[in-house]
């Protein structure tokens, strides 16, 4: 993957399995925030894995991504979902996919990131409520644990920190409401961290050794995941919905060290990280044992990751800015 079209193409490429499950699926699926950071991808996926039809619906404010994506199959209904009129008024779909929130900046603006996070998935689930809904949620609404223990499981206690955590798990419990009121049958999606080589926290550390700035060993693992498996799980997801709702973590099966990985990252990038700090005892860590017994393992690994990544920011690949800010342990995103 050396281009954007190239890493593109193999962020939609559907596995066997995808396609078998989209034969499965009745009606057409909508995805709601289709032109954030992985809704492109997801839009892609869903139609080259066989999907009747697929509607994007996004603001879309990336200068020819609406157009692209209906040249490619795409139905695309421009709007912007907290606006009641225009959420009343898109077309009613058999199965969505629930993928707008806000995290990067949401410091300051606690507000509107409750009102993003909690307020508006209800106004969707209401809206929705005769649809198959998958939504996509976090691994943060888990509290910080051992690094030894294997990680939050579904069944876990949930204990977010910070405004942004808290509102995702407000996020799910709204579904709840919604799903639990009408039988809506919902699936949510504890998502982290979502890697490809323009975001995520590979890109974040390969671009602190760069630019010879510290990384922070304090949160000392982490888990990662390639974003073409959180895509295809999400989709296939659907046909686990269910009321009371399925609960899914997504990541990768790895315990990931931020130390190895950066030391890795600086051998590919002919660089030596520069540490502060030391590894704590607990990080926020997911077991997603339940996925990949269902979905099985992510088609590419936290090395080969590293490796396209180191060669994608040394080569001076387009990045979308967005650092996971994962060494924050306060949830101050």
């Amino acid at each position: 993957m050396r281009t954007v079209a190239e890493l593109e193409e193999r962020l939609a490429r559907p596995s066997a399995g995808l396609v078998e499950d989209m034969a499965k699926l009745d009606g057409e699926i909508l995805i709601l925030g289709a032109g954030g950071k992985l809704g492109p991808s997801l839009v892609r996926l869903a139609l080259r894995a066989g999907a009747s039809k697929v509607i994007a619906v996004s603001r879309f404010s990336e200068p020819g991504l609406a157009e692209a994506l209906s040249e490619e199959g795409a139905t695309v209904v421009r709007a912007d979902v907290a606006d009641e009129d225009a959420l009343r008024g898109l077309p009613d779909a058999r199965n969505v996919v629930f993928l707008v929130g806000a995290k990067f900046g949401t410091s300051g603006r606690e507000h509107a990131t409750w009102f993003t996070n909690a307020y508006l998935p209800g106004r969707v689930a209401d809206r929705y409520r005769a649809s198959r809904i998958a939504a996509l949620s976090t691994g943060n609404v888990y509290p910080l644990v051992p690094v030894t223990g294997g990680g939050s499981t579904e069944d876990s206690p949930t204990g977010p920190v910070g405004d942004y955590a808290m509102s995702c798990l407000g996020r799910e419990r709204v579904l709840t409401h919604f799903s639990d009121r009408y039988g809506t049958p919902l699936a949510l999606i504890r998502l982290n961290y979502a890697v490809e080589m323009r975001y995520g926290v590979l890109v974040d550390l390969a671009q602190k050794i760069l630019a010879g700035q510290p990384i922070d060993l304090t949160t000392g693992h982490v888990n990662v995941v390639w974003q073409g498996y959180a895509n295809e799980v999400t989709l296939r997801s659907l046909l686990l919905a269910d009321a009371p709702p399925y609960i899914l973590n997504v990541t990768g099966p790895e315990l990931v060290s931020v130390r190895q990985a950066a030391l890795d990252l600086g051998r590919a990038l002919g660089r030596e990280p520069v540490f502060t700090g030391r590894e704590a005892d607990t990080a926020l860590l997911s077991n997603a044992s339940r996925c990949h017994r269902l979905f099985g393992y992510p088609q590419i690994t936290p090395a080969e990751l590293i490796e396209h990544v180191a060669r994608w920011v040394a080569e001076g690949g387009p990045l979308l800015g967005k650092p996971t800010k994962f060494e924050r342990r306060d949830g101050q995103f």
